[in-house]
């Protein structure tokens, strides 16, 4: 496989993922919303459940926003002609890392460096 191919193959995963967590935060919109509970109605538990169902949604979002920053610097950098080589070192990412997940940008060793 060429890398044009495999650029063009991990470009069609970036935009579909893209597309399904846009659609995800969209849907997710009034699950972070604060929680307003009638304290008379509703028991301590229920308000305690729901505060926490609240930010459980918050925090999926944060990483949904974070994953689509991760996405639009991956299709930038396949646009640039510079897509699969480690952003830190220049060394090429390896094909099977970038079928994990498609917006990795430090090879393994970089990577493992910045833990």
């Amino acid at each position: 496989m060429t890398n044009q191919a495999i650029d063009d193959k991990n470009r069609q995963r970036l935009l579909d993922l893209r597309v399904e967590l846009e659609e995800l935060e969209a849907m997710s919109a009034d699950a972070r919303k604060p929680a307003e509970l009638d304290q008379s109605m509703v028991g301590r538990l229920s308000r305690m459940d729901a505060m926490q169902a609240v930010n459980m949604s918050q925090e999926a979002s944060r990483r949904r926003q974070q994953t689509l920053k991760r996405i639009v610097g991956a299709l930038m950098r396949i646009d640039a002609g510079n897509y699969g080589y480690c952003t830190l070192c220049d060394e090429q990412i390896p094909f099977g890392r970038l079928s994990i997940d498609p917006t990795y940008s430090l090879c393994r060793h970089c990577a493992a460096a910045s833990i």
